[in-house]
């Protein structure tokens, strides 16, 4: 069991969980774990606390951190770069007048050693 969940979860030998969430599938988008749902999130997609998925591709969310530290010199990881490209998709067929949030709670610099910065030179 984990501690302060109350959800059973399998496990193995020496007390090791024996398996991720069911929805794991492997991603270069760190921050976004699907092997682990919090109840906070477990309760929105149970209630349906939400209008849209949308899903982004690990290099779409590099290729838009890249563009917004080059162009606008907003320091984001890959999610935040994946958070804004949906943004941008969202913005491409709202209302016109309609005002767009997007925020990036997140900083780039502890992403240096990550797939982000391959190919970047110091």
């Amino acid at each position: 069991q984990l501690i302060g969940s109350g959800k059973p979860q399998e496990r193995g030998q020496g007390g090791a969980p024996s398996a991720s969430h069911p929805a794991f599938e492997p991603h270069p988008i760190q921050g976004w774990t699907p092997d682990f749902i919090p109840n906070v999130l477990q309760e929105a997609i149970d209630k349906r606390y939400y209008d849209d998925v949308v899903p982004i591709a690990g290099p779409e969310g590099i290729k838009w951190a890249k563009a917004l530290a080059q162009q606008e010199g907003i320091f984001t990881g890959i999610s935040g770069g994946a958070t804004f490209a949906v943004a941008r998709q969202i913005a491409g067929t709202a209302p016109a007048g309609s005002v767009i949030l997007c925020m990036l709670p997140d900083t780039g610099e502890r992403y240096m050693s990550t797939p982000l910065f391959d190919g970047i030179e110091a």
